[in-house]
């Protein structure tokens, strides 16, 4: 005998999927109102292709200083369309590969600002009394304190990575989005239906994770966005401060190893306008996206 009753698991999991099915379509198509939007989302589809297929384009041994194809410091052409480094790179070559290293520090130093904020926020928000007042008074701390300088002294007294680069971004930049998500949290918590959970005996951890989550990660996503162009700006400061891994290539290493030849004084503007438009383009790129996806989810803030 045969039966062909579905699991009840399944039945209720297809609405819920076509529910998330139709947020994402109606996100899509108010995204597509926005121009800006659109624009910085080329440029970062552009830019991400290019440093996934990096190891394709340019090769892995494009960092090599005993390899390099040409000589010192040439000028554009059509061999080198950006010229040469100190040791004969190509300079195009190294701006793709750059690419890898400051896409991945801004993302996983923004995932790590925002993962700490979310939960600051949260907490505080929803609890409330000692605990809110002492997280509150550590982010003031936070953000009355210069985040550079933070991450510079973190940078200095830890080994010089990437890891350590992520670190010292993700731990200093955490305090805005902690009082932008305890102030939606408090918001969400005064609302009839999580009054309704709580007693029917919802406990901290249900209404936290069911209902101020879910109303949260607009908002927190919005402010990945803008905070990733932040954390790609830090990353290439601590490497032209010379503060960042010496055996990668990034944009910010470029800076650096320009000034150390000499390239502002020798007239070399092929070494440093390439890394420093990239930075402005990638930053600009983000920016534009995240101002998108907030107006976005957030109608309120208009046009």
């Amino acid at each position: 005998m045969t039966t062909t009753a579905a699991p009840g698991g399944d039945r209720a999991a297809s609405p819920a999927r076509a529910r998330r099915r139709d947020a994402a379509a109606r996100f899509w198509r108010a995204y597509r109102t926005r121009r800006a939007g659109l624009y910085g989302l080329a440029g970062l589809a552009v830019i991400g292709l290019l440093a996934l297929t990096a190891p394709l384009t340019v090769g892995g041994d494009v960092q090599s200083v005993t390899r390099a194809p040409g000589s010192a410091l040439e000028s554009p052409s059509l061999h080198f369309p950006l010229g040469t480094d100190q040791f004969g790179r190509s300079l195009l070559a190294l701006l793709i590969w750059g690419a890898r290293i400051s896409l991945a520090v801004g993302l996983l130093a923004a995932a790590l600002s925002v993962a700490i904020g979310t939960l600051v926020g949260i907490l505080a928000g929803h609890y409330g009394g000692w605990l809110a007042t002492a997280l509150m008074r550590i982010t003031d701390w936070f953000l009355v304190m210069p985040t550079l300088v933070l991450a510079i002294v973190l940078a200095t007294v830890m080994s010089h990575s990437v890891w350590t680069v992520v670190l010292a971004i993700g731990v200093t930049s955490w305090p805005t989005t902690a009082r932008l998500v305890r102030a939606q949290t408090i918001a969400v918590e005064s609302r009839p239906y999580v009054e309704r959970a709580r007693a029917l005996g919802g406990g901290h951890g249900h209404v936290m994770s069911r209902h101020v989550m879910p109303n949260v990660m607009p908002l927190v996503l919005a402010q990945t966005t803008l905070g990733i162009s932040n954390a790609i700006l830090t990353e290439a400061t601590l490497a032209f401060l010379g503060l960042g891994d010496p055996t990668v290539v990034s944009w910010g290493g470029m800076l650096q190893d320009a000034r150390e030849a000499g390239a502002v004084s020798s007239g070399h503007w092929w070494y440093l306008a390439p890394p420093g438009l990239a930075i402005a383009l990638v930053a600009l790129s983000f920016t534009l996206c995240g101002r998108a996806v907030e107006a976005v989810l957030n109608p309120k803030l208009g046009a």
